[in-house]
């Protein structure tokens, strides 16, 4: 078992196995970040926020999506630095267009820019929330983020590049992630990448129609 998994097939299946755990967390934390675009007193925000602080969710699950993140962060850069080591000298430049996407192809440096987004994140919400615990008013505390003068339409559009970057490095993970676990026959490829198209734009979409949302409207 541990020659399998520190080979490169069994590398490719830890960081596929963690990177579906992260969408389906992606998925929850955009349904709960929602929330304020259907509540303008914010309670159902706190509501699902005083939730996600519960001792059970904070010393329980907190703990295993960090290490999920940790996991797959580690395994794709080794996985890069492998790849790379194989392959010492470039290739001849040629057009990569029609067998391969621009997100596939830079699936790396996407990965780093989310990584700079959800530190960004972590700093304006997480820590003062979960860590310092000196916000009695969750929704408040988003809301002010990008509704603070100029400062707000900065974060705004900060927030919207994050969310576009997101989209595009699940627009190539979400039916990788599938393919390294088995289900990459020409039928499921074809039907995976649709859906995959589909659950970027959607989650693309709503966390940029969220900031948005909150600066022009709230």
């Amino acid at each position: 078992m541990s020659s399998f998994l520190s080979s490169s097939i069994g590398k490719k299946l830890i960081m596929s196995l963690s990177g579906l755990f992260l969408i389906v967390f992606v998925l929850v934390h955009l349904i709960l970040n929602s929330f304020l675009l259907f509540d303008n007193t914010g309670e159902l925000f706190n509501a699902g926020a005083h939730f996600m602080s519960l001792p059970i969710i904070r010393f329980g699950l907190q703990p295993v999506l960090a290490g999920g993140f940790i996991i797959h962060i580690i395994y794709a850069i080794t996985l890069t630095l492998q790849n790379q080591k194989a392959r010492p000298q470039k290739y001849a430049v040629q057009n990569l267009s029609n067998s391969s996407t621009w997100s596939s192809r830079n699936m790396f440096v996407l990965g780093g820019l989310v990584l700079v987004f959800i530190a960004m994140h972590l700093l304006h919400f997480f820590v003062p929330i979960q860590i310092e615990g000196n916000v009695h008013d969750d929704a408040q505390l988003v809301k002010a983020l990008f509704t603070n003068g100029s400062m707000g339409l900065v974060y705004t559009g900060l927030y919207v590049l994050g969310a576009i970057l997101l989209g595009l490095h699940l627009a190539h993970g979400f039916w990788s992630a599938f393919q390294s676990i088995g289900f990459s026959n020409k039928i499921w490829k074809k039907r995976l990448e649709k859906v995959s198209y589909f659950y970027a734009i959607f989650v693309a979409a709503g966390f940029t129609i969220i900031p948005l949302y909150l600066h022009f409207f709230a």
